[in-house]
């Protein structure tokens, strides 16, 4: 071998080597990210100061998930006395699988491909199934997203119960007249809680220049100034855009509507009576009120008696009711301009309806069937729809209403 074809052997060699050992870490980067495992005593050195909750990625996403109120204002929102019982019944799920791409996995394979850090289904009211990963244990609070939008909804439905909303038809202005003059002179409640105002609103989550990564979300009169400036793009009512800033302005409507704030008002009507078993929080905009759009903090557990509390159609267990008869009956019915879509909460094709986050979080609830499935993670992409994530969480709530019927 001559000179020349030894130094192009060795270079194709040094190469092909290169591209063996990136892949080799490749593979192993992708096997640490599924296998992911964060003590809670090592959260205080791994808090990450810096950064962005839409690039967060490994040990510092799932210590801000599970540490929201170290970075962000909250407000508390407190548990009573009373608790109501999730009694435990042994469930054999060793048959279980579901598939995805013609693939079964099991409920391992769920919690390590799917990134997830809490796992709770709830039949007839009682647990048979409860699990946590990433650290995570009963007591562990875990970042919301975009599941609070559905308990800001059932809250506007508490508050038309309680007299300080007339109904779902009132218009936006007359509960926020910062905004009239604007493109939301003809919106009603029910357009925003159908996410149907008409108003222009990008929800890119990839695109840290989007609408929803910039808006200024610290002040709700700068959230209301900024959408007042937002042009019309279709008639009130016709076509849906899923606008985060749209049910922080629910929120709002609610406080104005009430006098006070949604923590409250929460721990008064739902927390407390229906039975929650810890302490919560909320995170809102700087000093001022919660945010309607995101950012509860919840436990497991808790976040299934949201479930409960909604698949009981808002009556307490001393038969109180908080909700309007026939509220999530209406929640959950489709919306003329997305058949996917009620107030606040995304619908299937049949009677089942869920709240949902970006990062993988979600509360599903099938009335027929008296059950509710939670599931707390921490994808490594924000997606609300569309992704390999979503399709592992969709597939596993059709596999265990199967098992369960």
């Amino acid at each position: 071998m001559d000179t020349k074809t030894k130094r192009n052997f060795f270079c194709k060699s040094g190469r092909l080597l290169a591209l063996l050992f990136l892949s080799l870490i490749a593979v192993l980067t992708a096997h640490a990210q599924e296998s992911r495992f964060v003590d809670p005593a090592d959260d205080e050195k791994l808090l990450p100061y810096d950064g962005h909750v839409l690039t967060d990625r490994g040990d510092a996403q799932i210590v801000r998930f599970r540490n929201w109120d170290r970075f962000n204002p909250v407000r508390e929102i407190r548990a009573g006395n009373y608790i109501l019982a999730l009694p435990k019944v042994e469930f054999d799920w060793s048959d279980f699988s579901y598939v995805v791409n013609g693939k079964e996995y099991t409920i391992e394979d769920y919690m390590v491909k799917n990134h997830t850090g809490g796992l709770l289904v709830i039949k007839n009211g009682q647990s048979l199934l409860e699990r946590y990963a990433m650290g995570n244990d009963e007591q562990t609070l875990w970042i919301s997203f975009s599941m609070s939008k559905s308990v800001t909804s059932m809250l506007l439905g508490a508050a038309i119960a309680d007299g300080y909303i007339r109904s779902a038809d009132d218009a936006v202005s007359d509960y926020l007249p910062r905004l009239r003059g604007s493109s939301y002179d003809d919106v009603r409640l029910r357009d925003l809680l159908h996410m149907a105002s008409g108003i222009e609103w990008n929800e890119d989550y990839t695109d840290l220049e989007s609408d929803v990564a910039t808006y200024p979300s610290d002040r709700v009169i700068d959230i209301q100034r900024y959408l007042g400036t937002k042009p019309r793009v279709a008639p009130a009512g016709e076509l849906f855009n899923y606008s985060t800033a749209e049910t922080d302005l629910v929120g709002a409507i609610v406080r104005a509507a009430i006098g006070n704030n949604l923590a409250t008002y929460l721990e008064n009507k739902i927390w407390k009576p229906f039975g929650m078993e810890f302490d919560a929080n909320w995170s809102t905009h700087g000093d001022e009120g919660e945010r309607g759009g995101c950012c509860m903090n919840v436990t497991l557990r808790d976040y299934g008696r949201i479930g409960l509390f909604a698949l009981n159609e808002g009556v307490l267990p001393d038969g109180s009711r908080m909700l309007p008869e026939g509220w999530m009956v209406q929640s959950s019915t489709p919306s003329s301009a997305n058949p996917g879509y009620g107030y606040l909460w995304w619908l299937n094709n049949d009677d089942s309806y869920r709240a949902q986050g970006i990062f993988g979080q979600g509360i599903y609830v099938k009335p027929e069937s008296e059950l509710v499935i939670v599931v707390l993670s921490a994808w490594p992409v924000a997606a609300a729809g569309g992704s390999i994530y979503n399709e592992h969480r969709n597939a596993f709530y059709d596999a265990v209403e199967a098992i369960l019927q």
